[in-house]
């Protein structure tokens, strides 16, 4: 047996979501007749009580195409400093929309109220403006940590007092609805556009959603176009995304759960220094007395797969192709790895 931990990024198809594929009505979507295409677009829209929503190849573009129609040459955008805008998207904010980033230093990926204000900068030529602000929920980096609807509220409110937009990038926001009970359509009225990812969690295997107003999608098409995301029969995807959205989103909540098995199994290993919260899909943890990399090596003997975060830290990531009994069978090769490195009895 081998377990990826990896990422929710490899999710495998479902059989139902395979016959969805293969039996879908399919067009040309850059003059927008593919009635698939058309009909994610609507059914996202409505699902979060937006006007428009526009499907693209990834969260990357998604993230992109909002920056872009947020913003112009020599704008920045504020964020936390372990966004994924940031982090994990080549600095094209830098290439495609002539923006700086203003990182903000939060609490695991989240931004505490007070620290958007301190952030705004003064109207001065020498100084960039600040025009936009994202938010990232659940955070990858921050451990799948998340937003409640309440604390989002507060920092939107303080962002829109220094009159920016704001973009939620909500690639696993299930994940976190699932624990709040929270409705998506609260989300869709705080922010003026929202990225979601299907080809994580909810398992499609390609694809990205970004909602707004008719007038932003409408712009943000256009930019899609340019920037190379404009796609043909793309309802053989984006019937995976309707799939997705009509039977994973609850079922999100059993990855979740599997997580928190992990993290609780962590917590009692010797090798490990610290767990970090763990309350949706996302473990990680750090080592005590050696490196990320040797550790990996390691479990990777064991049948397991997994990725690191740092010089000692690893995450584990729960998803659809990880079973219970596969999180039985990882817990055990980390107690093997634990009885094999344990220091040897004094007699």
């Amino acid at each position: 047996m081998v377990v990826n931990l990896i990422s929710d990024t490899a999710t495998q198809p479902t059989p139902g979501m395979l016959e969805a594929m293969f039996s879908a009505a399919v067009g040309d979507d850059v003059f927008r007749q593919d009635p698939t295409v058309n009909e994610l677009e609507a059914t996202a829209a409505d699902l979060f009580g937006m006007e428009a929503a526009l499907f693209c190849p990834s969260g990357t573009m998604t993230n992109q195409l909002a920056i872009k129609c947020h913003t112009r040459a020599l704008d920045e955008v504020i964020c936390e400093e372990k966004s994924h805008v940031y982090q994990y998207e080549g600095g094209v904010y830098s290439l495609l929309s002539s923006v700086s980033m203003n990182l903000i230093h939060g609490e695991r990926g989240k931004i505490l109220p007070g620290q958007v204000s301190a952030a705004v900068k003064p109207e001065y030529d020498w100084l960039p403006r600040s025009r936009l602000l994202v938010i990232e929920n659940t955070c990858n980096k921050g451990g799948g940590s998340i937003y409640t609807i309440a604390e989002a509220t507060e920092i939107v409110r303080e962002a829109r007092s220094h009159q920016l937009a704001v973009h939620l990038d909500g690639a696993r926001l299930f994940n976190a609805l699932v624990e709040t009970g929270e409705d998506p359509r609260q989300w869709g009225q705080l922010f003026d556009t929202v990225s979601l990812c299907l080809s994580k969690g909810l398992g499609a295997p390609v694809g990205s959603l970004l909602m707004g107003d008719t007038a932003m999608i409408a712009e943000a098409r256009r930019y899609r176009k340019v920037f190379g995301g404009g796609m043909r029969q793309a309802g053989y995807l984006a019937a995976a995304g309707l799939y997705a959205l009509r039977h994973h989103i609850d079922r999100l909540a059993e990855d979740n759960a599997r997580a928190r098995r992990l993290a609780a199994a962590l917590t009692q290993l010797p090798f490990v220094a610290r767990v970090a919260e763990t309350q949706t899909n996302i473990c990680l943890f750090d080592l005590k007395d050696r490196s990320a990399a040797e550790f990996l090596e390691a479990l990777r003997a064991e049948g397991v797969l997994a990725t690191p975060f740092g010089p000692r830290t690893v995450r584990f990531t729960t998803h659809l192709g990880v079973s219970e009994e596969q999180i039985d069978f990882v817990i055990d090769r980390l107690q093997r790895l634990s009885r094999s490195t344990a220091p040897p009895a004094r007699g």
